[in-house]
């Protein structure tokens, strides 16, 4: 009997080591875990606040009033605040016409962006000619290649715009598209447009996914090849359309490269409509003389500006980050 005691106690023993030994592991690990949890929160707030804290900033300072912001112990919250400045900045930038002509330019070049890359995109994820592969090298070349290189010749061509000779034929010479947004468009129906390079990879990886099955049952049924295109791929497209439709119209939208190039209006350009907005404030009937005061407006002429691309990622959120995954772009 007491050597099956002991047997027991021995049990019981090795039974509780192995208790408190789990027990040790389960609090390292959750200790390791805590650990982990609070560098990511550190981590992902540090990041917030560099990639944010500049616009709380400007958000916090279009509302202050003048003595918010001549008193030194205002920082973000104002004591005072105004809408003077935005109701200020709106009429300066004659916010809705501005707005209204810069998205007509605006989508339009969005959708010739997504008729044209999507079906360069789909010849190349789907078709075999010669060159291919040099072409698509172009493609690529297109995305990489500053902006600032091409500048001086995209200035010439459009400044004395003749293609092959035609405008000397038919005008009896070159014609000047600056000032206009002839080039813009021009640009985008021959897929050179901004960022153009990039929507037709995009759409080329995503083509590139879809099972061949699909346009196979179409041909069989006698669907042609641009038929098979339009009713058969396009509808399986929607998340790379959206993408892309979110990435044209932030970049157009945001576009001041090209719109000083060409030199275009800026009652269709809103961002350089914006870059008026201080200097008409220092001008009659205004006549705000302290830079720190104007800055104020012009903080608001930039909420302005951004608010309707943050309602557009705002609605799209979804689908947008759902064409990403999927067009093999992520990271």
């Amino acid at each position: 009997m007491s050597y099956f005691a002991g047997k027991i106690v021995k049990l019981k023993a090795l039974r509780e080591d192995t208790r408190f030994q789990n027990e040790a592991r389960r609090a390292v690990r959750s200790g390791r875990e805590l650990l982990a949890a609070i560098f990511r929160l550190v981590l992902i707030v540090g990041i917030s606040y560099v990639i944010l804290g500049p616009m709380i900033g400007i958000v916090a300072s279009s509302f202050f009033s003048n003595s918010d912001k001549l008193s030194p112990v205002v920082y973000l919250i104002p004591q005072n605040p105004t809408l003077q400045r935005y109701i200020r900045a709106y009429q300066l930038l004659d916010y809705w016409k501005v707005l209204g002509s810069m998205l007509v330019y605006v989508v339009t070049l969005t959708l010739i962006q997504i008729a044209v890359c999507s079906l360069v995109g789909y010849g190349f994820a789907r078709f075999q000619f010669p060159l291919k592969k040099f072409l698509f090298a172009c493609v690529i070349i297109v995305i990489v290649i500053p902006l600032h290189s091409i500048m001086l010749p995209l200035y010439m061509t459009f400044r004395q715009f003749d293609p092959l000779g035609l405008m000397t034929l038919f005008a009896g010479g070159p014609i000047n598209l600056m000032t206009r947004t002839a080039p813009m468009y021009i640009m985008t129906i021959f897929g050179c447009g901004l960022r153009s390079g990039l929507y037709i990879y995009i759409f080329n990886q995503f083509f590139r996914g879809l099972p061949k099955e699909i346009e196979e049952a179409a041909f069989v049924d006698g669907a042609g090849t641009f038929y098979t295109f339009l009713r058969v791929m396009i509808p399986n497209a929607m998340p790379s359309i959206i993408t892309v439709a979110i990435f044209s119209l932030v970049w157009q939208y945001n576009d001041i490269f090209y719109a000083n190039l060409f030199n275009i209006s800026n009652n269709v350009i809103i961002s350089k409509k914006l870059n008026t907005l201080n200097l008409s404030l220092a001008g009659p009937p205004d006549q705000i003389l302290d830079p720190g005061i104007r800055a104020l407006y012009v903080y608001a002429g930039i909420i302005l500006m951004i608010l309707p691309m943050i309602l557009i990622y705002v609605i799209l959120q979804k689908r947008f980050i759902e064409g990403v995954e999927r067009s093999g772009i992520v990271g």
